[in-house]
């Protein structure tokens, strides 16, 4: 058996080949799919490939699967011994993998479906959309702001809003500044509406985002991004080690004889879909419930002077939210979260409904079903 290592950059590889016990290396490959295609024909069925995650990892690794034994991919960050070293070069990077594959110390990440990879891009383009879009908006009162122009009593984005935009007293380069952002607004605002026409599509066609959107304060948006970022659920042997893979867990630090001291959330892992949870953690935070009550439990227990840094009591309510959603017995059967609020379950599967023109009595719970 081979093990052959590609220290990968954005228009080649350098490899590095172990093979009994001996490691060389075997130049670098451009990153090409034809060139990439002619070299995957001499591997042989029992090589293995370690590869580093990066942009364009995926399509290697569908590109190189079929053709050897196993694909590896390491993740960069835990992989100390390349990201600390002194003395770093693309031979060495490549040599230092394949060394730590071979001995059993290379941290792996997981490669997620087809499926799972589109949901993720589509919900990061909804993403960058949305901060396109917000981007445009702050631009536009920024420049009513350097007028002098108070805020407008309204929504200033709506057909009556628009008008009043048109109708201020601004110089010409501004307004034509203002005209061109709005234009774009309009512009987005369609292509917003389609990517979540497939959102809803998505949403009505996926169990486990329907048990997801019984939760207070879920949206379809929220639950295909926890979706998207998941995968496969039974990855996680609990749902401690899935509340670390969205980074929502205390950092611990601890040596020798003194206590452990906790601090705040470590933010590692995806930091999307951690965002959308915090979202949601604020609006469960003002809707009667448990997780409400969770909120105002340990809000009160915090000293006066501490009761306004709502930042911790929001993480601690978004990874309650997480827990509720797989510590329940409920997911594995198919079924709704106990706790679940039927009306406002109805209202976000009849929204879903209505983005395709569906009629929304079809987005109602039927008895017995998920």
């Amino acid at each position: 058996m081979r093990i052959i290592a590609l220290d990968v950059h954005r228009s080649f590889a350098q490899m590095a080949i172990l093979e009994k016990g001996k490691i060389r290396d075997a130049g670098r490959i451009d990153l090409e799919h034809g060139r990439l295609l002619q070299f995957a024909t001499k591997l042989k069925p029992d090589d293995e490939i370690v590869i580093e995650a990066t942009g364009n990892t995926s399509a290697i690794v569908r590109l190189l699967s079929p053709f050897v034994g196993r694909v590896v991919i390491a993740n960069p960050i835990l992989v100390r011994a390349i990201a600390w070293a002194k003395v770093k070069t693309d031979k060495i990077d490549a040599a230092v993998l394949a060394k730590l594959h071979a001995s059993g110390f290379l941290p792996e990440v997981w490669m997620p479906d087809e499926e799972t990879e589109t949901r993720r891009r589509v919900v990061a383009e909804r993403t960058q959309l949305v901060c396109q879009m917000t981007r445009l908006k702050n631009r536009i009162h920024s420049v009513l702001h350097a007028n002098l122009i108070p805020p407008y009593k309204g929504t200033l984005f709506s057909k009556r809003g628009r008008a009043w935009l048109e109708a201020q007293p601004l110089a010409e380069d501004q307004r034509r500044v203002v005209l061109r952002h709005a234009g774009e607004l309009d512009r987005l605002g369609g292509e917003l509406a389609q990517v979540d026409k497939s959102l809803a599509k998505t949403a009505l066609q996926e169990p486990r985002v329907k048990r997801l959107m019984t939760i207070t304060g879920v949206d379809v948006t929220v639950a295909l991004s926890i979706v998207a970022a998941v995968g496969d659920i039974e990855r996680f042997s609990s749902p401690e080690k899935l509340v670390s893979y969205f980074g929502l867990n205390p950092r611990v630090r601890q040596s020798g004889d003194k206590p452990a001291y906790h601090g705040r959330i470590t933010k590692q892992g995806r930091a999307h879909a951690r965002s959308m949870l915090v979202e949601a953690a604020w609006v469960i935070s003002g809707v009667p419930g448990p997780l409400r009550a969770f909120f105002m439990r340990i809000r009160g227990a915090r000293a006066p002077h501490m009761r306004c840094d709502d930042h911790r009591l929001r993480d601690r309510v978004a990874t309650s939210t997480l827990l509720f959603a797989t510590r329940s017995p409920e997911p594995r059967k198919n079924s709704k979260i106990s706790f679940a609020d039927p009306s406002r379950s109805r209202r976000t599967i009849a929204t879903c409904s209505l983005r395709l023109g569906q009629a929304a009595h079809t987005a109602r719970w039927p008895a017995g079903q998920p």
